[in-house]
């Protein structure tokens, strides 16, 4: 699978995934040849580029719950792009709350773990596709949590506004994605502080939506100490994790995103900043160290995942590809020997899969 620029498209390259309109009406199967007409009209659409079959790969299984993510993904990025677009020019929203509660009928009531895939992001983009991409990760934690719908729905609608003044930095900062320096942080903060002061002066938004967005951004500048009385909302805490883990692992045109993983055990080593239990909500929320996920241990030795760790994510069952060696990491005398240094990624950042090895195994057994 590789990644062709819009402008690069050729006759007869075949669909690594699928193409949808903003209602999510499917345009394009996977698989599908691109005709000239069909090249025009990714253009159109703004889009980036594609992902493109190599000539003689096969179309990589994809469940049908993936298949609804990217497709729902798809609309929701149209959708909150009219919605943000309205706020900033003073005009009222039309389906900002029809979107939160589609984000949680869908996410914020499951029980099972999803496959959390990553979408790739232009400048152009970036803040409708993170936006819609924490709100969707704050309902699958706040479900872990127990939450009352009243509760997701403030949590979800902060997710969707928290950054929203960023819609507003001058291009040349934008074009920095997250990776600003000293100077960068004060213009983004005097815009977030702008976009802050629109999202405050709106009338129909709950006092709470407001309150989650003001300590988030507190949070996010470093000034966790100066949140009210020290009293951080759980929401916020959540919104807090969401958005970080977003933001490191996005796949974006210029630099690399972290992996799950890198990320999850960022969050642990930083316990001052994000709230255990929030991680925890997390880890139980996506899938990341499943049985089949192809690994690196921190002997360079690649591996498969055997068995999840249900009790610490960072300690399954892994099989050694080179030696055919089981390592078991819930085993204290093997953990302090062996560690899961990453995951292996394909090229749209899917997590590497190797069923056949793992039915392989399973079958050995």
């Amino acid at each position: 699978m590789i990644f062709v620029k819009a402008d690069d498209l050729k006759w007869g390259m075949r669909l690594a995934k699928p193409i949808y309109n903003k209602s999510g009406v499917l345009l394009y199967e996977r698989n599908t040849r691109l005709t000239l007409q069909g090249i025009e009209s990714v253009k159109n659409f703004g889009l980036l580029g594609l992902y493109i079959l190599e000539p003689a790969e096969p179309v990589p299984p994809l469940s049908d719950e993936d298949l609804d993510f990217e497709r729902f993904q798809t609309m929701a990025v149209f959708s909150i792009r009219e919605e943000l677009g309205n706020i900033l020019a003073g005009k009222a929203t039309v389906n900002l709350k029809r979107l939160a509660n589609a984000i949680i009928v869908n996410y914020g009531r499951l029980d099972h773990k999803i496959s959390f895939t990553q979408n790739l992001r232009s400048t152009s983009d970036y803040v409708y596709k993170h936006v819609i991409n924490t709100a969707i990760l704050a309902a699958l934690i706040s479900a872990q949590l127990k939450y009352k719908q009243s509760e997701q729905e403030s949590l979800v609608l902060a997710s969707l506004l928290h950054d929203i003044g960023k819609l507003m930095l001058p291009n040349k900062i934008r074009d920095k994605y997250d990776d600003y320096d000293e100077n960068d942080m004060v213009i983004v903060k005097k815009f977030q502080s702008d976009g802050l002061g629109l999202i405050q002066n709106d009338l129909k938004l709950e006092d709470e939506v407001k309150e989650i967005i003001a300590q988030f951004h507190k949070m996010a500048y470093g000034e966790r100490k100066a949140v009210s009385g020290g009293n951080i909302l759980l929401s916020t805490d959540v919104l807090y994790v969401a958005d970080a883990f977003d933001r490191m692992t996005c796949m974006r045109l210029q630099g690399e995103s972290q992996s799950e993983i890198s990320t999850i055990k960022y969050f642990l080593a930083n316990r001052e900043s994000y709230d255990d239990e929030v991680v925890e909500a997390l880890v139980h929320s996506i899938n990341i160290l499943t049985p089949g996920v192809c690994i690196e241990l921190n002997n360079h030795e690649k591996g498969l995942v055997v068995k999840e760790n249900e009790n610490n994510i960072l300690r399954p069952v892994v099989l050694g590809f080179t030696t055919n060696q089981i390592y078991d990491l819930s085993d204290n005398s093997t953990y302090r020997r062996y560690q899961i240094a990453d995951i292996m990624k394909t090229m749209d950042n899917r997590v590497k899969i190797d069923k056949e090895r793992l039915n392989e195994f399973l079958n050995r057994k």
